[in-house]
């Protein structure tokens, strides 16, 4: 029995189809390692391009030198504030050994009068602190030094971590200065492979992307300045220390979508823990409405970017955030704006059909 035409097609399209997968699955498990760095330094580079051609348009049209400024920026937007951070974990355990031996020569200073009436736990944080009052000193010292080097222990997988994200980002810096170098024929092509897969659309799919991930750079970016500058504002009049310390921390929590309650909230906390009632109240007040800030103002923001739906826009951020972590606030948007847009060109067709 010979083998016909038809089987013989069937059997190279077959073939054909399963080499093409184990050579995307190969080349998928060689570059892993490269694939979050690679989606990230893509995401900044979109987002940034029109920076980077203004830059260029200002040093007469030269492009090495605008890649060399926007790759320094970038150095110091990504990885400045994680190797100040690390310097500063590092000197934790030396001021958790200075306060052991503060406490164990002075004692535990005074409960302040408004900690027993806090609900719920305010009784037992005072009965617990009483009992640590009226314990000896060295009692004092001898409790607390183990959970010190817990404390050491803990911080010590922290610096690793950070370690290991300076190189993340150095990574990503990296590759989005080989995308500013040469990133107009990457665009091109991935816009030519874009109008072979899909014609006009499909070209039209990959701008709107564009698109929409610079929207919701500019609605994070730009939401966070913003919140960063009202919570310095709120610091400062309050009388909190450090204001340009941690309004720095504060716009990278921001940034990282943590936002700006670690910092405001633990400060209207010291506020109160210093008798300050009053600062304590009106900061606690303006907190309130400085991290409620960013659900009504990023979507809008983002809008002015990518000119979609809001409630499309609000959805594809937060459930992004929640799917795919950080990056899911680019990934989220871009996902259902592509698929809003080929839902509906194809209802549009469809109308034009039965019109």
């Amino acid at each position: 029995m010979t083998n016909t035409p038809h089987a013989r097609d069937i059997t190279r399209t077959t073939l054909s189809v399963l080499f093409i997968g184990i050579l995307i699955t190969a080349n998928f498990w060689v570059l892993k390692a490269f694939l979050l760095p690679f989606v990230w330094a893509v995401i900044i580079v979109v987002a940034t391009w029109p920076v980077l051609l203004r830059i260029q348009s200002g040093m007469g049209g030269k492009r090495g030198p605008a890649v060399a400024i926007m790759t320094l920026a970038l150095l110091a937007l990504l990885i400045a504030p994680i190797i100040v951070a690390v310097l500063t974990i590092l000197e934790i355990p030396d001021q958790v050994s200075a306060l052991l031996k503060s406490l164990e020569a002075q004692g535990l200073p005074p409960l302040p009068g408004w900690v027993p009436g806090i609900p719920f736990i305010g009784a037992k944080i005072a009965k617990m602190w009483g009992e640590l009052a009226t314990a000896g000193r060295e009692d004092i010292a001898a409790r607390l030094a183990p959970h010190a080097g817990d404390i050491i222990s803990w911080l010590a997988d922290r610096v690793g971590g950070r370690v290991m994200m300076i190189l993340q980002f150095l990574l990503t810096v990296i590759i989005a200065a080989i995308l500013y170098a040469g990133g107009k024929p990457a665009a091109y092509a991935v816009r030519r492979f874009a109008h072979r897969l899909a014609g006009q659309r499909g070209d039209d799919v990959v701008v709107l992307g564009a698109k929409t991930i610079r929207g919701v750079a500019l609605g994070v970016g730009l939401t966070a300045i913003i919140q960063s500058a009202l919570g310095a504002i709120g610091l400062a009049v309050a009388g909190v220390p450090a204001v340009a310390v941690l309004t720095a921390v504060m716009f990278v929590l921001c940034i990282a979508q943590l936002g700006p309650a670690l910092i405001l909230f633990p400060a209207v906390i010291w506020l109160f823990w210093s008798d300050q009632t009053l600062w304590g109240s009106i900061l606690l007040a303006w907190s309130i409405v400085v991290v409620a800030l960013d659900n009504f103002l990023r979507p809008v923001l983002i809008k002015k970017g990518a000119d979609l739906p809001l409630l499309l826009i609000f959805a594809g951020v937060i459930g992004g955030l929640v799917a795919f972590g950080i990056i899911g606030l680019f990934i989220g948007p871009v996902v259902l704006a592509v698929t809003f847009t080929l839902l509906s060109a194809w209802v549009g067709g469809a109308q034009g059909e039965i019109e």
